[in-house]
């Protein structure tokens, strides 16, 4: 297979792009959003990985390193997918990136990724610790291992208590940060839920109505699930259609969606609304629009396949409208501080989930909600929900300076997010653009007989 050779070649062109990091780091000038507000920066200092200080900055000495930002530049607290797909499926099936499609999150910003369950976690735990060890580019991997549920291949739908409690046992040791459940049945999901929270981890889902012996959200909460993806669940989707088949017809002022809304506040559960996920197969409103060639990242010949490829699904586009009108509904309630950011986009050679993040937000201003809660669902609100809220998602002293600045005021026009200026993980700058350049032509085939791999 010639695929290694050419990810050797790529981990070595991005090695001579990241940075040696061992001096301070000053970010001086323009603005900073502090969760509330764009306010002006008094400084902020940089030290061994965390946010040291801001203002009343020591002085700087020789080797140190200062990012000056300019009028018009907003620095915000890193960006955290929380169903962040390395995967994309160019030919028949669908399978992992794991060399470019880091490169593409750290630099459009998102400092952190849970992939929500991957089709090959033990690709990604590599991909992980490579990340880690600092002999690869990319985000914070939050690994979230294999499905737990009949979306795995070969997932025994009898399973014993035993044998389950186990499989979490073994991720949990290899250092998962989360796991995520995709249509599991109600007795399998009491059991991961006791034993992730063991662990100390949290649990989040792609559930369903009920149907087919999988669980509804609305039963997950009883039992204690921490996070609930794309549908909010509860009597508007009886188990008698599928969670698909009820979402079109929900409205905001039924009884039904009220108490399911109230379930997640009272138990506070966070929602991964996934909106701009949907909007993909329907008409492609406001939003979908190509700041940038994205696929300049496909090779030549990956292009050339998949030029005009588009799958329409107007069940889905009209689910993006709804899920608009639930999203909005569900922050007036007063859930906002329980809204957080998933991209859940799987390429198919034409988007790119890295650039999606911005989508995301920008969603999620499109259904009613305020730049500011965008952001904080995209930040803090993500780090909470994925238990490292005391070390991620704001600029806060003590906290893993993760950063990003961007041109323009995003509280003003949230598609400012999109002009990202500069990218801070850990304490060591990146240049988005160099990270860009360094992946061009790089995914997948470069012909027909590599086609198989993919």
């Amino acid at each position: 297979m010639t695929y290694p050779r050419r990810l050797l070649a790529l981990l070595f062109s991005i090695l001579a792009i990241s940075p040696v990091v061992a001096s301070d780091l000053y970010i001086v000038g323009g603005r900073y959003f502090d969760l509330e507000a764009v306010r002006p920066n008094p400084g902020i200092l940089v030290r061994a990985g965390r946010i040291h200080a801001i203002g009343n900055l020591e002085p700087a000495t020789d080797g140190d390193r200062t990012i000056r930002l300019t009028d018009d530049e907003v620095l915000l607290p890193g960006l955290i997918d929380l169903h962040a797909h390395y995967n994309m499926t160019l030919n028949e099936k669908r399978r992992e990136e794991l060399f470019a499609m880091p490169v593409l999150y750290l630099a459009n910003g998102a400092t952190s990724t849970f992939p929500a369950g991957s089709f090959d976690p033990e690709g990604m735990l590599a991909m992980r610790r490579r990340i880690d060890r600092g002999e690869q580019v990319g985000p914070r991997v939050l690994n979230s291992g294999p499905y737990f549920g009949p979306a795995r291949p070969g997932w025994d739908r009898d399973m014993g208590a035993d044998a389950l409690r186990a499989e979490v046992d073994r991720w949990a040791e290899r250092g998962v940060a989360g796991i995520k459940v995709k249509r599991i049945s109600a007795r399998h999901l009491a059991i991961v839920v006791e034993r992730a929270h063991h662990h100390g981890l949290t649990v989040t889902g792609h559930l369903d109505s009920g149907i087919n012996d999988t669980i509804n959200p609305r039963d997950a909460i009883a039992l204690g699930i921490d996070r609930v993806e794309h549908f909010l669940g509860g009597d508007a989707m009886p188990p008698e259609r599928s969670a698909y088949d009820s979402f079109p017809g929900i409205t905001t002022d039924s009884d039904a969606f009220r108490e399911i809304v109230a379930g997640f506040l009272e138990h506070r559960v966070y929602f991964d609304a996934t909106l701009s996920a949907y909007g993909y197969f329907g008409d492609r409103a406001e939003g979908y629009d190509h700041w940038t060639d994205e696929r300049r990242f496909f090779t030549p010949y990956a292009r050339e396949r998949t030029a005009g490829r588009r799958q329409k699904i107007d069940k889905f586009g009209n689910i993006f409208l709804i899920k608009l009108e639930t999203v909005k509904a569900f922050y007036d309630a007063g859930g906002g501080d329980l809204l957080t950011l998933g991209t859940d986009h799987n390429s198919a050679g034409e988007y790119l989930p890295g650039f999606s993040v911005h989508r995301e937000l920008h969603a999620y201003v499109m259904a009613g909600l305020p730049p500011a809660a965008a952001l904080r669902a995209g930040t803090i609100n993500g780090a909470r929900a994925i238990g490292l809220g005391d070390r991620l998602g704001s600029i806060e002293v003590g906290k893993w300076a993760d950063l990003v600045v961007v041109g323009g005021n995003p509280l003003k026009d949230i598609r400012n997010t999109r002009n990202v200026r500069h990218v801070v993980k850990a304490g060591q700058p990146y240049d988005p653009a160099a990270l860009l350049k360094s992946v061009e032509n790089s995914i997948g085939p470069r012909n027909e007989s590599e086609l198989g791999d993919w």
